[in-house]
């Protein structure tokens, strides 16, 4: 059994949440500079370039990427042969939220009572916490702040199993459609196919921590993010709305088993400023 303090977590997570606020991933920013070099629209070229321009001066000077820093979305994977000593494990990734956004003077953007009275929690808590437990000593915690202007764009169905895939690609496509410029694209579209209605909207979510443009190794499942990606674009929403190639960056899809009278479906939209970071404890 290994142990780990929380106070080594609260760390950890301060400083996860003022780095994806502040460093656009690589794999992001390949795929802006590639979506460019394709481009046919000088408008849609200008954008992308501004994006990138953007990414730097944030990375520079610590800054955010994006005015909204985002509700503090963690994903944990705990080995079960981890021990957490010094505290409360949850207490401990809401006290690093915390203090990252403070650090990081970052935007705060909880509010409690969130129906009526939408009072800010003024330090961004509490973060949205999805936990597995898998084999090993190890902690990885991933830090995915997620704008609301995308968040916003979500959508869920369940569909008739008779719809198949087909009807998959043509409600992913219509939820692209709808939401037009409101996401900030260029996006990277989430895809969870299957389950339940929660399951598969945390398919959705967990497969934008996935690398920007790589194929889910399913050829089939891979076919169908090609497919997908490709009618997406083909809509010419383009960059921030502006018309061009480049509406969506990459379609993820993943895939649960589901009941024999359903097909849930479900989208999460993540804008341009793909946030997230990880360590491993």
């Amino acid at each position: 059994m290994r142990e780990i303090t929380t106070d080594k977590i609260i760390g950890t997570v301060s400083q996860l949440c003022q780095e994806a606020n502040f460093n656009l991933c690589e794999d992001v920013l390949k795929a802006i500079q590639k979506s460019k070099e394709n481009e046919v629209s000088e408008v849609a070229k200008e954008v992308l370039s501004l994006i990138q321009e953007n990414a730097k001066i944030a990375a520079d000077e610590k800054i955010p990427l994006c005015q909204d820093c985002g509700a503090a979305v963690i994903f944990i994977d705990l080995g079960q042969e981890v021990h957490i000593t010094g505290g409360d494990f949850y207490d401990a990734l809401t006290e690093g939220v915390r203090q990252g956004y403070e650090k990081g003077y970052l935007r705060k953007s909880m509010v409690d009572k969130p129906f009526s009275a939408r009072i800010n929690t003024k330090d961004n808590t509490p973060p949205i916490i999805h936990t597995r437990i898998v084999p090993g000593d190890q902690l990885k915690i991933i830090v995915a702040p997620k704008g609301g202007g995308s968040e916003n764009m979500s959508k869920f169905a369940v569909l008739k199993p008779s719809q198949g895939r087909q009807g998959v690609i043509d409600f992913v496509v219509n939820a692209v459609d709808e939401a037009g410029s409101n996401p900030c694209p260029p996006l990277i579209v989430g895809v969870g196919i299957g389950g339940t209605a929660e399951r598969t909207m945390e398919l959705a979510k967990r497969s934008l921590l996935r690398e920007v443009g790589k194929a889910n190794d399913d050829p089939e499942i891979a076919g169908l993010e090609a497919e997908i990606l490709k009618r997406v674009n083909a809509a010419g929403t383009g960059p921030q709305g502006f018309g061009g190639r480049t509406t969506a960056l990459s379609v993820h899809v993943e895939t649960f088993p589901s009941h024999i009278a359903s097909l849930p479906v479900a989208v999460n939209i993540q804008c341009h400023s793909a946030r997230h970071k990880e360590a491993v404890l």
